[in-house]
């Protein structure tokens, strides 16, 4: 079940830079190691229905309702585009501030649990992922498929702060340059623009 062929499997599916990936990343340099771990707290709350519904086998009626698919995916392109929209409007320099009110962790949280939860992909991809490696014929698929969606978040969890750290490491050196924030902000911008157009374009 929990095999080399699915860790090795997971692990390059979460390290592929992605919307959470990018979220994370923003969110370290902007506003430091704390709020890092809030944005991948968030993120990996976010993938949660996502494997519950494989599990629970609800992804399947997503995979079959054109309808369900496109409320979901509009909904998250919006969100995406909104992200995008923020970011490149937000002017504020970046400070290094590790003193986080709960407010803030809170909206950290619940800003990086919509755009994974926002993204019909995820069920999707779960759903043609996970039966992969469930044992044939076992009268414990469902377990099976709870073990491993464990795996898998924790995995999500563990690179999705690395990411983090790794992004508050080099902090100082962006904080020291306008111009460096400025096209960072861009960036991180373009590339939320750039995922929720590639989401719109999405099909089943």
């Amino acid at each position: 079940m929990i095999s080399i062929e699915f860790l090795l499997t997971s692990f390059i599916v979460v390290l592929v830079p992605g919307t959470g990936v990018i979220y994370t990343v923003s969110t370290g340099l902007v506003q430091g190691r704390k709020a890092s771990l809030y944005a991948a707290i968030g993120c990996t709350l976010g993938i949660v229905p996502h494997l519950l519904a494989t599990a629970l086998g609800l992804a399947a009626v997503m995979h079959t309702s054109a309808l369900a698919f496109q409320v979901l995916k509009y909904a998250g392109v919006l969100y995406l585009l909104y992200i995008a929209y923020a970011t490149w409007r937000d002017k504020s320099a970046f400070v290094i501030d590790e003193t986080q009110s709960a407010d803030k962790a809170l909206a950290i949280i619940t800003k990086a649990f919509l755009l994974n939860i926002l993204n019909p992909k995820l069920t999707i991809f779960f759903l043609a992922f996970l039966p992969q490696f469930v044992q044939n014929g076992s009268s414990e698929s469902m377990l099976q498929l709870l073990t491993l969606s464990a795996v898998f978040m924790n995995m999500t969890f563990v690179v999705f702060v690395i990411y983090g750290m790794l992004a508050h490491a080099f902090r100082k050196v962006v904080i020291e340059s306008t111009r460096v924030q400025n096209w960072l902000r861009r960036g991180f911008a373009a590339s939320f623009f750039g995922l929720g157009v590639n989401l719109s374009l999405t099909e089943k």
